[in-house]
């Protein structure tokens, strides 16, 4: 059934609530890496432990995951789940996220493009603290509808977040387990994709994948603590383009970029010299 922009544009998905603790945000953690090699650092145990615990900023993508299922009863935007690819991921925090909290979370269809081969739905999420409705995070999941495109409508803004042409200032290299995305998973994603050996056949890889999400938070990690001192509330927005696959067991390689109140970000496998994320950054808080 063809896209009708005039219906899905602005459509308006159920409120959702959610709620976390300290046990789901340690296992995030656990999922995007960290105590890998030194579980007993102080700084490590900050993420993994209840004493001292603080949230990695990308955590916030969790809670409203499950948003991305509304878009199956959107008028105008009938598509088949299994031609979907998530493209882009843009998450605003308003502030560092607490350890436990109870949120509700509105979305809307917020952009609406034409690419040709295939539709780019942007599908914004706002989240607030349900008691005190303070603002949380807003997350944007750019999706790319294959065999959707076609409809006549605009194509979209260009990618931004180029990396400069000079080397990087600085390359950042973190192990992933082998075992990184059945732990992952545990968080909510529970694709086959990234578990059963024969689905992953299916989608034309030798073996299952990690979560485009994953990746998303181990390199947010990366940066967090390499490049802000681990300091969580330092990160203001994080936008990143999923541009390939990782399997478990790679080594990340990101190098990274600072310009102004900007760090630009690249990842990519070093066994396979591979793109994984691009066209990234994390803005910095003042």
């Amino acid at each position: 059934m063809p896209i009708d922009p005039e219906k899905a544009l602005g459509h308006e998905l159920p409120a959702g609530e959610g709620s976390w603790g300290p046990d789901d945000v340690i296992l995030y953690h656990l999922g995007v890496g960290a105590g890998l090699g030194a579980p007993t650092d102080a700084k490590e145990l900050e993420y993994t432990y209840e004493k001292n615990l603080k949230v990695l900023p990308s955590y916030g993508v969790i809670p409203v995951f499950g948003a991305l299922g509304g878009l199956g009863n959107v008028p105008g935007l009938q598509f088949n789940f299994a031609m979907l690819l998530h493209g882009e991921q843009d998450l605003e925090v308003h502030r560092p996220l607490p350890t436990a909290a109870k949120i509700e979370s509105r979305g809307k269809v917020a952009g609406l493009y034409d690419k040709g081969k295939a539709a780019l739905v942007v599908l914004e999420v706002e989240t607030v603290e349900k008691e005190s409705g303070e603002a949380l995070f807003t997350n944007r999941f750019s999706l790319f509808l294959r065999g959707e495109g076609g409809f006549g409508g605009e194509s979209g803004p260009k990618a931004g977040n180029e990396a400069p042409d000079r080397a990087p200032d600085g390359v950042i290299e973190r192990k992933t387990m082998e075992h990184q995305a059945l732990i992952y998973r545990l968080s909510g994603d529970k694709n086959p994709l990234h578990a059963d050996p024969e689905f992953a056949k299916l989608g034309g890889f030798d073996k299952p994948i990690i979560h485009g999400l994953c990746s998303y938070g181990l390199v947010c990690k990366a940066i967090v603590d390499e490049v802000l001192g681990g300091d969580v509330g330092k990160v203001a927005r994080y936008q990143a383009r999923f541009a390939g696959v990782a399997f478990p067991g790679e080594t990340y390689q990101v190098s990274y970029w600072k310009e102004g109140d900007k760090i630009l970000i690249q990842a990519k496998s070093a066994e396979r010299d591979k793109p994984i994320i691009s066209n990234a950054a994390i803005t910095v808080r003042a």
